[in-house]
């Protein structure tokens, strides 16, 4: 099924095909570029996705946050979600996961059910995938 020339694979492009085809899709591609071009935000994005990690280590190890390194990061944050640039990114991410998750919902339930899912079969399982319930 993985073979480059296999039903399966041919499928995949196939849909990569109709996700790139689709009119939101040069939104989505735009706003990621312009991310991508502005190293100032990047830098941003990547300082606040560090700094996050760190705090929250931190947090999770029991050590209180001085209130200094809070507020920095929040003002920091803060500055960065200020950016039309850096907005559009973060909603282009977010149209993205949903694709992603619908994708994803789509193959796992078919791998689940051993058929093509229908609408109903994704109302009946609000438990979540891999609880092994249904």
């Amino acid at each position: 099924m993985t073979s480059p020339d296999s039903p399966v694979q041919q499928k995949t492009r196939e849909l990569c095909q109709v996700i790139i085809a689709h009119p939101q899709f040069p939104a989505i591609r735009q706003r990621i570029d312009a991310f991508q071009a502005n190293d100032d935000v990047v830098k941003q994005y990547q300082w606040l996705n560090e700094q996050g990690m760190k705090l929250q280590e931190k947090q999770q190890a029991g050590t209180p946050l001085s209130d200094t390194e809070a507020e920095d990061f929040e003002k920091k944050r803060e500055t960065f979600l200020v950016n039309p640039v850096a907005t559009g990114f973060l909603d282009a991410q977010e149209e993205i996961q949903e694709i992603r998750k619908s994708v994803n919902q789509h193959v796992t339930k078919t791998f689940e059910l051993g058929r093509l899912p229908v609408e109903e079969d994704f109302k009946a399982s609000s438990c979540g995938s891999g609880c092994n319930c249904h």
